[in-house]
């Protein structure tokens, strides 16, 4: 393979999948200025720089600099070009040449630049205009193009050029960078680029394209250089703190209405059938007058339909749950923000590893209601989600790569995920199965289901499955609505998400809400004499996702100036993803409290 596409494919397998591809290098030399007026506690004097464009030579994918981030006197300190893409549309990313930027080939060594001062101005090349390229120019300006450069894992951003606000006619190209770079000792703490010198698009004119190079000491930390990045105001605002608050008095409130049903309302019943057999023609005469959630003490643990779905989804969305918590506590701990991709990485391999969750509850799940079907039920809770996710994420590849874009998942990303699949999260699945099959597979309801199943009554329609099933997701996704506002706006608009202690308390009052709401549904479904319980309250708690959903909906059109097919496919492909996740994670954590709930109520009552 060419040197240039080995590195591409290297940094294709180390991005996220929507900023990937890092297909040329420049090189900046560091050295050092000798200044005896400076203080003794500089370590190192002025330093200066040579920006040394060299698109197209072969260099190391990353010197060693990159990985420790010091620098020693001389040593290249590389400027990798990223991407080029609408500033509107986050995903839609291409090569940074598919522009028509100039490309040199010059040796570093011919270029002439003192090694010993700051660039004032260096000639990167000269870009001769013909109808092709000014079009192209014309087009990226017309859909505000901006680029993305990195140094040392720091980003330079900068738009491609401007028009001009009297004549929509007329577009200029930025032609000349400055590079502006802060270091505290032999570490590099941020970097800036501005752009000038604009230039109007003619066909036949010539543009030199240069750049300048300055480097500023400063007295930051390198332990605090992303602090630039990070949008401090919009994301402490007093809003994000008054959601939290509100949201902590719905948890009180339903909890106390959770608390009152089972203290007030159940404690009067359980006094009916405690009584002793002397009275039992009272009890006898007690419950023939009596309806609602006892007189379905025999059909309520009755197993439920399409029960191999069910368990798979429950221990599906256990492990998501798990997966998601963790992954908080280590962005929390780990600050996961600060690298390109982190996240996402974190997250497949937590993943993979917590698959055994997902077989265990599974498992445990279907052999205690009595299921038979095992290898079904082992394949699909190991690949019922990971192949809805790959789905999905063909789709929108097939997308990307007819449009040539970086947002295209690169083949050898998709082997090594494939095979993070295959050799670790199935196998762990399968034996997450296995041992909650021979673990906590054995019955043990506290009433017996009869043979013959109990007519369900006609009741109201607000007592109806699946109106149940839509009421419920209204609270938790109250919840959640104000920092599902700061999510779509870091994943959306190009904000750093950092305050994971946020999320943190989001999700645990998220799980309460979707307990508590979905406890509260159950109750209503029983006592209507309805003992389908199972799938509605998995769906009751499940359908805050599709409320997030129609929100994005919203978001879409609202808070964004998306456009086009691409984009389009890819905002509501990847909102898809993550509400689909979202509904299984909150449908198994529904569920579960659900059925602890049941088998509480039933336990103290005498059944036949």
């Amino acid at each position: 393979m060419h040197g240039l596409q080995l590195i591409t494919s290297f940094f294709n397998r180390h991005l996220h999948a929507a900023e990937v591809a890092v297909p040329r290098s420049e090189t900046l030399l560091l050295s050092e200025r000798s200044d005896r007026n400076r203080s003794k506690g500089k370590r190192l004097a002025m330093l200066s720089v040579a920006v040394l464009l060299v698109l197209l030579l072969p260099l190391p994918l990353a010197s060693a600099s990159e990985h420790n981030h010091r620098y020693q006197l001389d040593e290249p300190v590389t400027l990798w070009v990223n991407k080029v893409g609408p500033y509107n549309n986050p995903q839609e990313t291409y090569n940074y040449y598919i522009l028509p930027f100039c490309k040199t080939s010059e040796n570093p060594a011919t270029n002439g630049v003192g090694l010993e001062r700051d660039v004032e101005k260096g000639s990167i090349c000269t870009i001769e205009l013909d109808a092709m390229k000014a079009m192209d120019f014309t087009d990226a300006i017309e859909s505000s193009y901006w680029f993305e450069f990195f140094i040392d894992d720091l980003p330079l951003w900068g738009f491609v050029g401007e028009t001009d606000r009297n004549n929509e006619n007329k577009h200029f190209l930025f032609t000349h960078k400055n590079i502006f770079i802060r270091y505290n000792g032999n570490q590099i703490i941020h970097v800036n680029l501005t752009q000038e010198s604009p230039k109007l698009l003619e066909v036949g004119k010539t543009l030199d394209m240069t750049y300048s190079v300055k480097w500023l000491p400063t007295n930051v930390t390198f332990a605090r250089r992303f602090d630039v990045y990070l949008d401090y105001p919009f994301f402490e605002h007093q809003i994000h703190w008054f959601s939290i608050f509100n949201s902590f008095m719905m948890v009180i409130f339903l909890t106390g209405l959770v608390s009152m049903i089972l203290m007030r309302t159940l404690r009067n019943d359980y006094a009916k059938y405690a009584r002793e057999e002397d009275d039992l023609e009272t009890l006898e005469r007690d419950v023939s007058e009596e309806s609602g959630w006892k007189l379905v003490h025999g059909d309520v643990f009755r197993p439920a339909r399409n029960l191999v779905l069910l368990s798979s989804l429950v221990g599906i969305g256990t492990q998501l749950a798990t997966l998601v918590l963790l992954v908080i506590l280590l962005a929390i701990v780990g600050m996961l923000y600060i690298g390109r991709g982190t996240i996402i990485t974190t997250f497949i391999v937590c993943y993979a590893l917590t698959s055994f969750i997902s077989g265990y509850v599974s498992g445990g799940l279907y052999s205690r209601s009595g299921g038979k079907t095992w290898i079904k039920a082992m394949i699909l809770a190991a690949s019922l989600f990971p192949f809805m996710c790959f789905g999905i994420g063909l789709f929108l590849n097939t997308i990307a790569i007819f449009y040539r874009s970086l947002a295209a998942i690169p083949f050898g990303t998709m082997v090594v995920m494939f095979i993070l699949w295959a050799f670790i999260s199935f196998p762990l699945a399968l034996l997450g199965t296995v041992v909650g099959r021979n673990w906590s597979g054995t019955p043990n309801n506290p009433c017996r289901v009869k043979t013959i199943p109990r007519p369900i009554p006609e009741k109201k329609w607000y007592l109806t499955p699946s109106i149940v099933s839509l009421m419920g997701g209204l609270l938790p996704f109250g919840s959640i609505f104000i920092e599902m506002y700061f999510v779509f706006t870091s994943f959306w608009n190009y904000k750093v998400y950092y305050v994971y202690g946020f999320m943190l308390l989001v999700f645990l009052i998220l799980i309460i809400v979707t307990v508590c709401v979905t406890i509260v549904g159950t109750y209503f479904l029983l006592n209507a004499e309805n003992y389908y319980w199972q799938w509605t309250s998995f769906f009751s708690a499940a359908s805050t996702a599709l409320y997030v959903y129609l929100y994005s909906i919203y978001y879409y059109y609202v808070k964004t100036k998306m456009s086009g097919f691409f984009q389009t496919s890819f905002y509501f492909g990847y909102t898809l993803m993550f509400c689909l996740g979202l509904g299984i994670l909150c449908g198994a954590v529904g569920y579960l409290g659900s059925a602890l709930f049941v088998r509480r109520i039933y336990r103290n009552i005498k059944c036949d």
